[in-house]
């Protein structure tokens, strides 16, 4: 059974829902794409709903930097790889899509890892709003740029170039 509820944000409500497998979706109301509940969903804080509204309210009021919570996102292999990088992306940190490609294997895939950034059905949680174009502009966020910039002036990120790549961590996709 999915569950769903709605939770503040600076930027506007967010949808979330998950079912005893885990979290499945995070939306943005005030988005481009704003996503109804399903007519089946159950509003209440069932499965992981619940946490996942504290814990989302906790990083709104600056009071989080990462979350613990289980994730069923779904999505290929692929796609899988490329949110679980995304996930070792540090708070307030940013990295080009070309780094996220090279830190998932595939270093000439930017376009396909920026795809696959793009489908990304837990933003904010799997923070795909810290992936930014390799002159350090902001590019691609389904919901809108202007929620990828209020994200990253959230957690005090700078916008102007990426963050030093370093050693990323290993990439664990079993997190899905």
């Amino acid at each position: 059974m999915m569950h769903y509820d709605f939770v503040d944000s600076p930027l506007g409500p967010l949808l979330v829902a998950g079912d005893e497998a885990g979290l499945r979706c995070i939306n943005f109301q005030h988005g481009t794409a704003p996503r109804a509940p399903e007519p089946d969903w159950v509003r209440g804080p069932g499965g992981p709903v619940g946490e996942a509204l504290r814990q989302l309210a906790a990083y709104f009021g600056g009071r989080r930097r990462a979350f613990d919570l289980p994730l069923a996102a779904g999505g290929t292999p692929f796609q899988r790889r490329v949110w679980a990088a995304l996930l070792t992306i540090p708070y307030g940190e940013t990295i080009t899509y070309g780094e996220l490609a090279r830190r998932v294997g595939r270093p000439t895939a930017a376009r396909a890892v920026g795809a696959a950034n793009g489908r990304n059905p837990l933003p904010v949680v799997v923070p795909c709003h810290r992936v930014i174009g390799g002159d350090g502009r902001l590019t691609g966020f389904y919901g809108g740029l202007h929620l990828k910039s209020g994200l990253l002036a959230l957690e005090g990120a700078t916008t102007g170039a990426p963050s030093a790549p370093g050693r990323a961590p290993a990439v664990q996709p079993a997190l899905f």
